[in-house]
C-alpha cells in the first residue's frame, strides 16, 4: 500500500495476522533447521508434538497464501490509484518487482525459505492479466489452482502406477543445508542459502504446486479487490464463503491426511497429494481469512495486529535475521536446545517485541524503514508532485 488514505485498516490487521503465524512457524521449524534435541522428557516431547500439529495445521501453507492474496489486492490498490489518475502503473510495478526481488535475495542469505524473491517473479504474472475481464482473470485463476502439471503428471504415471519414485530432488538440497547450519560460519550460512538452499527452495515449490498456486492467489486478491470484498459491510459474502470453505476443506484434509487408504500405486499417489494438498490449504486459508475479516468489523482489537501489517516487508526481513542467528550454529545455536514447545514460546516474545518495535517507529514515521526505501526507489525518477501522492 503507498497512501494512508487508500489502506484498509482489515487488509493491514490481516496482514499483521499473518506475519505473527509465519513468526510462530519459522521458530518452531528452527528456520528450517528440522532438529529434535536429544534428552527430552517423553511429556514434553508429547506437547511438543500437540504444538507443532497443532500450528501446522492452522498455519502450515496457509499463512503464505494469505501474503500471496494480500499482494494482489495492494497490486489492485496501487494499480486503481493510478488509473484514476489517467496512468498505467503496470511499468512502475514491474521496476517495483524488481525491486523486490532485490529485497528478497538479501532475506535470502539469511533465511533461505524466503518467499519474497518468489512472489517478486511470479507477480509478473499480474501485468498481463491487469486490464483483462473479472471473468477472465477468475478462469484462468481456476486453471492455475488446478494444478495443470500435477495431473500431467498423473495422467503419464496410469500405465505404470506402482513405479517406484525416486525421493524429490529438494531433497538433496535441504540434506545439505543441514550442515552449514550447523557447523557453518554466518559467510558459509549466507553463501550457501543464496546457492545450494535457493535452488532447493525453488524445487520445493514447483514439487508442492506453489508456482502455479502462487499467481492464483495473487489474481484472486486483485479480483477481491476489484469487488471491494474486504471493505465493511460485506458480511454475507464472507459467510457464504465461510460456509463453502469448511465443506470443502473437511474432504479435503482427510484425504491429505490419509492417503494411504487411496489404494493406488506411488506413482499416481505423489501428483494427487500435491493436489489434494494444495486445494487443502486453500481452503482452510479461505476459512482464517472469512473468519478473520468477518471478527474485524465487530471486534476492532484485532487491530494489534495492523502495526505489523504496515511494517509486513521490515518485519519479515528482521525475522529472518534474528530468527536465523538464534537458531543456527553461528549464532546462539538453540536449535540443539529447543524443541517446539521453548521454540515456540521464543516466537511469542519476538513477535510481541516485533509489534512494539513498529508501534514505535510508526508514531514517527509514516513507514517502516524498509517499507520507505522501497517506495522512494520505486518512485525514482518519478516528478516530485507524483511522488508526493504515492
Amino acid at each position: 500500500m503507498t497512501t494512508n488514505h487508500s489502506r484498509l485498516d482489515v487488509i493491514d490487521a490481516l496482514r499483521g495476522f499473518a506475519i505473527v503465524s509465519i513468526m510462530l512457524l519459522h521458530n518452531i521449524e528452527h528456520f528450517d533447521f528440522y532438529f529434535q534435541p536429544a534428552g527430552l522428557p517423553e511429556w514434553l516431547k508429547a506437547v511438543d508434538k500437540v504444538i507443532w500439529d497443532s500450528l501446522f495445521f492452522l498455519f502450515g501453507g496457509k499463512s503464505y497464501a494469505i501474503f500471496a492474496l494480500l499482494f494482489g489486492m495492494t497490486f489492485y490498490i496501487q494499480y486503481h490509484n493510478r488509473e484514476l489518475r489517467g496512468e498505467d502503473f503496470r511499468a512502475r510495478f514491474a521496476w517495483r518487482l524488481v525491486l523486490l526481488l532485490g529485497f528478497g535475495l538479501l532475506n535470502s542469505m539469511f533465511y533461505h525459505g524466503d518467499i519474497l524473491s518468489i512472489y517478486a517473479v511470479l507477480g509478473f504474472a499480474l501485468i498481463p492479466v491487469a486490464r483483462l475481464g473479472n471473468r477472465w482473470v477468475l478462469a484462468i485463476a481456476v486453471v492455475l489452482l488446478l494444478q495443470p502439471y500435477a495431473w500431467i503428471e498423473f495422467i503419464q504415471a496410469l500405465p505404470n502406477p506402482d513405479q517406484k519414485l525416486a525421493d524429490p530432488a529438494s531433497w538433496a538440497y535441504f540434506g545439505n543445508a543441514n550442515e552449514y547450519f550447523a557447523h557453518g560460519t554466518a559467510a558459509q550460512v549466507w553463501w550457501g542459502n543464496l546457492t545450494n538452499g535457493k535452488i532447493g527452495v525453488i524445487r520445493w515449490s514447483w514439487e508442492n504446486g506453489r508456482i502455479f498456486q502462487i499467481p492464483a492467489l495473487f489474481m484472486l486478491g486483485m479480483l477481491a479487490g476489484r469487488k471491494g470484498l474486504f471493505k465493511e459491510g460485506n458480511d454475507a459474502f464472507w459467510r457464504r464463503t465461510l460456509l463453502i470453505a469448511v465443506l470443502a476443506f473437511i474432504p479435503l484434509y482427510i484425504l491429505k491426511t490419509w492417503p494411504e487408504t487411496w489404494g493406488v500405486g506411488q506413482a499416481v499417489a505423489r501428483p494427487l497429494l500435491t493436489i489434494v494438498t494444495s486445494w487443502s490449504n486453500v481452503a482452510f486459508m479461505v476459512v482464517l481469512v472469512s473468519v478473520f475479516t468477518l471478527l474485524f468489523y465487530s471486534h476492532r482489537w484485532l487491530e494489534i495486529f495492523s502495526p505489523l501489517g504496515r511494517m509486513s516487508l521490515t518485519s519479515y526481513v528482521v525475522q529472518s535475521i534474528v530468527g536465523t542467528t538464534i537458531y543456527y550454529g553461528f549464532g546462539l545455536g538453540m536449535y540443539k536446545y529447543t524443541g517446539a514447545s521453548f521454540a515456540l514460546a521464543i516466537g511469542i516474545v519476538l513477535a510481541v517485541v516485533q509489534r512494539q518495535f513498529s508501534v514505535w517507529w510508526l508514531a514517527r514515521h509514516s513507514q517502516g524503514p524498509l517499507e520507505s526505501l522501497w517506495h522512494r526507489m520505486t518512485w525514482a525518477g518519478a516528478s516530485s508532485l507524483v511522488h508526493a501522492k504515492n
